[in-house]
């Protein structure tokens, strides 16, 4: 009964705090917060796709990828190769050698758009190549490493060595990507201006929207059969595959997930910045998503979003606060909050926290106390009724 009570209130006790922290981007930040800062608040968002894909990937498949900046990175410029097109009309471009293509082509002396741009001249097939091309590349990634049991610190380098690889590769072929300046100068969607305030505040309720329903879905997921296994794979691998299941294509399956995540990021920080660079997939900023996740908790989903917008916030302080040493003020961020909750915000707030709320939740659903005598104090007063009783029946002039 206990068992099924608390498991109720963990139930609960989710989305409360799902809850609390929609309250707290759709109402509380707009209404404090300047449209500067708030589509700055909206750009770290973008991050915290990320971050709840290292959760399911890292703290439930127990599978720790450096290079989660690749998938981030490819929807971002899936998003940036339609923007860049629909700002490339021959109008906009007529004062170019060959009008009609992108500006960064023209200077490369590209005379036509080349075949792998063409599908991006449409919204719904840009939306889909948002998340079908990270989620292809992961698994194509992870079929090859999980099939052949390869995981642990080997597959984490070789993440690292493919956002390696797709960073070098991006800014050698400068003429159809746009090079190390990357793809810039966006201004419209379907016509519409993005850089407008009103389109700002709409972008980053959008981003709000989609980021709540990406924790309901891996929530739903990490209550469900799937989420049950992808914990007991994660620390006892090799019961799990002796009981008859397919490790490698649950890892698969988390791999996927986090990487289609992680390119609705992308899609989205292109949109709310306006532009999209290789600087956002190499080695250092795969390693900083890593560090959202372990700072929120790698966990709890609710907690790497505030684990993300943490250590953003914190990195825009100290660098306009102190800009000569905030580089080392994050470094000890990092360092004090590894090392004094090593399960990050959300292990500290279960530990301290949430033995109190379950002390109280035990407190009102605990019986109350009856009261019962003991048989010695029974019979006491048993045998004074009856002697009353007697008393009562004795006439007055006997008695006397």
């Amino acid at each position: 009964m206990n068992l099924n009570i608390f498991q109720s209130w963990n139930t609960r006790y989710q989305l409360i705090s799902l809850a609390v922290l929609g309250v707290i981007l759709m109402v509380a930040l707009p209404l404090c917060l300047d449209i500067f800062r708030l589509n700055m608040v909206g750009k770290y968002l973008t991050y915290a796709f990320v971050a709840i894909g290292l959760v399911m990937v890292w703290g439930y498949g127990g599978v720790l990828s450096l290079g989660q900046g690749v998938f981030f990175g490819l929807g971002g410029y899936a998003m940036a190769m339609y923007l860049k097109l629909e700002a490339s009309d021959p109008e906009s471009t007529a004062i170019q050698s060959t009008p009609g293509i992108p500006d960064f082509m023209d200077w490369n002396q590209l005379t036509e758009l080349p075949t792998f741009w063409l599908p991006f001249n449409s919204l719904p097939l840009t939306l889909i190549a948002v998340i079908v091309v990270p989620t292809l590349l992961a698994w194509m990634i992870s079929f090859a490493m999980f099939k052949r049991r390869v995981g642990g610190v080997y597959f984490a380098i070789i993440t690292q060595a493919v956002a390696l690889i797709l960073t070098v590769l991006i800014i050698g072929q400068q003429g159809y990507t746009g090079g190390v300046n990357g793809i810039t100068d966006l201004k419209t969607l379907h016509g519409w201006d993005t850089r407008t305030d009103s389109a700002k505040l709409i972008l980053y309720y959008l981003c709000v929207v989609l980021l709540l329903a990406s924790i309901l879905l891996c929530r739903w997921i990490q209550t469900s059969k799937l989420g049950t296994l992808l914990l007991a794979m994660r620390d006892k691998e090799e019961r799990i595959r002796f009981s008859g299941y397919d490790v490698s294509s649950f890892k698969i399956f988390t791999f996927c997930l986090a990487a289609a995540l992680s390119g609705i990021g992308g899609a989205m920080f292109t949109l709310q910045v306006g532009f999209m660079s290789p600087s956002f997939i190499g080695i250092v900023p795969s390693i900083e998503m890593v560090i959202y996740a372990a700072v929120g908790g790698r966990l709890s989903l609710v907690g790497a979003v505030y684990g993300t917008l943490l250590v953003n916030s914190g990195k825009t302080l100290f660098s306009e606060t102190f800009p000569d040493i905030w580089l080392f003020l994050m470094a000890a961020l990092f360092i004090g909050v590894t090392m004094a909750f090593p399960m990050g915000l959300a292990g500290l707030w279960d530990k301290y926290v949430t033995p109190c709320w379950k002390r109280w939740l035990q407190a009102r659903r605990a019986p109350a106390p009856q009261v019962k005598a003991a048989p010695g104090a029974q019979a006491e007063v048993s045998r004074k009724v009856n002697v009353s009783s007697i008393h009562e029946e004795i006439p007055a002039g006997l008695g006397a």
